[in-house]
């Protein structure tokens, strides 16, 4: 890991966890297209996941079903934490929209999406599965005494 991380990643998270994915798309795509490893792979892994997002807030069920897996695939090798970045909860909320949005399949995207990005729950089949819109977070490190 190199010493620090550029300001627009910062910029970038908070796009992100304002669920403006488009403009976290294109902050983010801007520090990949410049970066090197292992910096690239990250910055490419928090993209993909932020543009499936972006799909599934279009109704594109199969860009996000795609870019979710696809961005999960990348940010495994990063997990637990990366630049001080909670990674591993990045990836389970991914995996567990993921899980959620196959089986809810293609015909059923609009309803899955109004309910994740509208009030964070999504109804399954004989219960209601709490879904959140994932979130970027900082890991918090209790202090040794």
């Amino acid at each position: 890991m190199t010493d620090g991380i550029p300001e627009e990643f910062w910029q970038a998270v908070d796009q992100f966890n304002t669920q403006d994915f488009y403009a976290c798309h294109d902050t983010l795509e801007a520090l990949w297209m410049d970066a090197v490893e292992p910096d690239k792979k990250f910055y490419q892994g928090v993209l993909q996941i932020a543009v499936s997002l972006y799909h599934l807030g279009n109704l594109n069920w199969r860009g996000a079903a795609i870019l979710l897996g696809e961005g999960m695939s990348r940010l495994g090798y990063y997990s637990p934490e990366y630049y001080t970045i909670n990674v591993e909860k990045l990836i389970t909320e991914s995996q567990e929209i993921l899980r959620a949005l196959q089986a809810s399949g293609p015909d059923n995207v609009a309803e899955f999406a109004q309910q994740l990005f509208t009030s964070d729950v999504v109804a399954e089949t004989d219960k209601i599965a709490r879904l959140q819109v994932p979130q970027i977070v900082k890991v918090i490190h209790s202090d040794p005494k």
